[in-house]
């Protein structure tokens, strides 16, 4: 079977998912997902289908004991998604205890948790995500009131694993991110507008 393409997984999430601030997190984890694609020379569209997916059935099952990602492998299976996609979903969720053993899974990872934290960062900026530095993002990353679900730990797990520079990983992130800016809800118009 042919891999699912990014509309089709697009489809799928919304199906599952009515948050729009859930939508916009996967948006931005698929930005990021193209980015280190397009740096490692790999499947872009796989790659972007992985960062949509990747939380599926978060609003449907967040219980990390009986719920997500469960639920997302067993209908990813169940549509016939590559393995490959499926390990990465299922790694992205420490508890699961499954090993990241591929360069998608382990980004996928590495993406996940800052994503959501550069989006949080830029919420509080006047010029959203315009302009943003990994300086920035360091700072508030030592703040431990803000974005205090975060997981800081698997940020820097993340990075770890990839082998990556930290702020040359935060900048790919920001980059990847504001070039969708607008559909993120991150651009400095929409933030002057609140």
């Amino acid at each position: 079977m042919p891999d699912p393409m990014r509309d089709d997984a697009w489809a799928l999430f919304c199906e599952w998912t009515e948050s729009d601030s859930l939508r916009k997190h996967v948006l931005g984890v698929e930005a990021a997902m193209r980015a280190y694609a397009r740096r490692f020379d790999e499947d872009e569209e796989r790659w972007a289908v992985t960062g949509i997916v990747h939380d599926l059935d978060y609003e449907r099952y967040p219980d990390p004991d009986t719920g997500h990602p469960r639920m997302a492998i067993e209908e990813l299976r169940d549509r016939g998604y590559p393995e490959e996609v499926i390990d990465a979903v299922a790694g992205h969720a420490d508890y699961l205890e499954v090993p990241r053993e591929t360069q998608l899974a382990k980004t996928l990872y590495a993406v996940d948790e800052l994503s959501g934290f550069i989006a949080a960062c830029a919420l509080v900026r006047p010029t959203g995500i315009e302009g943003m530095k990994p300086k920035s993002v360091r700072k508030k990353l030592k703040q431990a009131s803000f974005a205090a679900k975060v997981d800081r730990d698997q940020i820097q797990a993340g990075i770890d694993e990839l082998g990556v520079e930290e702020g040359e990983h935060i900048q790919l992130v920001i980059d990847a991110m504001a070039e969708r800016a607008d559909e993120l809800g991150l651009a400095p118009e929409q933030q002057a507008a609140k």
